[in-house]
């Protein structure tokens, strides 16, 4: 684990792009100039707002799986005092290399490893982190970049903080309830963990709680991913993990076609058995410390 302040010479926003060719954010480098991620940068501007975030003027903000940095970036933004960007999976893999075999061998139906079991792991180099490093230095941003695994470091090391953004990362997670426990320590009293996740509902279950697993790669083709809850048990993770309370959003993710037909298959299922079929989509959670 180790805090990262990266000293290059900044590149203009368009040296920037030419430099770095694969990206999983859309960030706003200047007015038009767009780093290429994975969706739209209208696309992540909603997820933002979709997080429901308290304002964050004069609060401390820890984005664990900070990725590019894109809600790190954006709470900076945003008014947050302080914001911490934690990483080391990502930051790790040399991204382009692994990306550019990752959609050869999807063109021709064929999966490949996690990139830590490939050879574009390199952790002591750290290429998956230099997005992240010329993003800060193009905007002459305070976010501080820590590089290390939420559940090896002491919140001794890095503080405790008003919010933690815990985004993309649960469903990665072998233990998820251990997993919890850490992330709240993390988290101030009376403070906000914003939960995203892979999730599921299965259809007649009542409030009954379920995580689906995945022992190979069936969810999205990637073997690291391993659970996706449904909202009892999201909410009840959080609640074992020592919040005081957690609530699923009522966000346009939940509104999505799978949530829809869950809501109406429900009405015709609830005479029968439980109906085993789960219908995926994603979650956002609320869970206060």
């Amino acid at each position: 684990m180790g805090m990262h302040n990266e000293n290059s010479p900044s590149l203009s926003p368009e040296s920037l792009l030419a430099a770095h060719p694969e990206w999983y954010h859309s960030i706003e480098l200047a007015p038009g100039v767009v780093t290429p991620g994975r969706a739209p940068l209208s696309s992540w501007q909603t997820e933002l707002r979709d997080l429901r975030l308290p304002d964050l003027r004069g609060k401390s903000v820890l984005d664990i799986g900070a990725y590019d940095g894109f809600f790190s970036f954006e709470t900076e933004r945003l008014g947050a005092a302080r914001v911490v960007a934690l990483d080391h999976y990502i930051w790790s893999a040399d991204m382009v290399a692994y990306m550019a075999d990752f959609r050869a061998a999807r063109a021709v139906g064929k999966t490949i490893p996690s990139p830590h079991d490939t050879a574009h792991w390199r952790p002591d180099e750290l290429p998956g982190k230099r997005p992240f490093d010329a993003v800060r230095r193009c905007l002459d941003s305070k976010v501080e970049s820590v590089v290390g695994d939420f559940m090896t470091i002491d919140p001794a090391e890095i503080g405790t903080f008003d919010v933690v953004l815990f985004l993309g990362v649960l469903y990665h997670l072998e233990n998820p309830l251990l997993s919890m426990r850490k992330v709240a320590q993390f988290v101030n009293p009376g403070g906000l963990c914003v939960v995203e996740t892979a999730a599921m509902e299965i259809p007649g279950s009542g409030d009954r709680a379920f995580c689906e697993f995945f022992p190979g790669q069936e969810l999205n083709d990637d073997a690291s991913n391993w659970w996706a809850p449904n909202a009892a048990a999201l909410c009840g993770l959080c609640r074992a993990s020592g919040f005081s309370a957690a609530r699923v959003l009522p966000s346009r993710k939940s509104q999505s076609p799978v949530r829809k037909a869950t809501r109406a298959v429900k009405s015709v299922v609830a005479q029968l058995p439980l109906v085993s079929m789960p219908l995926r989509y994603r979650a956002i959670a609320h869970a206060i410390r």
